[in-house]
């Protein structure tokens, strides 16, 4: 009798095991680089330029304050050895709060550059991703996989979906206001 019930739990567990192995089989993954995406997009491509117009108007301001600096530094070390003690200590001290000046500036630069950078991804991410959702139903994905996210030593390239994620986000992202 036990030995038919070992018999009957063993196909039982083959059975299940075959069907198991069926599921996995059905699974099926993509990838897709939503980096590649948001740099490759006319969407992406029209921001990268916002970004670099506000990057070199910053640029050039950040370059005139280095000028001035330096001529700044240059005049007060060819004077350093005719003025007195306490005409010294003033130009020192125009010198360091012109600094401080240059040091707030680059600063204050780098934050806006980098609030610029997180708006657009906020813009663009949110919709990239319901368009791979999309893709993803249709298609019967059980998953997709951001590679820029996630770095994978291999991937299969026949199911890396960026190039027709960007295609199809041209064809329909409608910038909101």
């Amino acid at each position: 009798m036990k030995r038919y019930g070992l018999i009957v739990i063993g196909v039982l567990l083959a059975v299940l095991a075959l069907t198991g192995a069926q599921a996995v089989a059905e699974d099926k993954t993509g990838f897709v680089d939503i980096r590649e995406v948001m740099l490759s997009s006319g969407a992406g491509k029209k921001a990268a330029e916002d970004f670099k117009k506000a990057f070199e108007k910053n640029k050039a301001a950040i370059q005139e304050k280095e000028t001035e600096l330096k001529k700044l530094k240059d005049e007060l070390e060819k004077q350093k050895p005719l003025l007195k003690e306490e005409a010294l200590k003033d130009k020192e001290l125009a010198y360091q709060k012109k600094f401080r000046d240059y040091q707030l500036l680059v600063k204050d630069s780098n934050e806006e550059l980098q609030v610029k950078d997180q708006d657009l991804a906020k813009k663009l991410i949110p919709d990239i991703l319901k368009l791979v959702q999309t893709i993803g139903e249709k298609e019967k994905y059980t998953t997709i996989i951001d590679v820029s996210a996630i770095p994978l030593a291999y991937y299969a390239k026949e199911n890396d979906l960026t190039k027709r994620v960007i295609e199809e986000f041209n064809r329909t992202y409608k910038p909101k206001k």
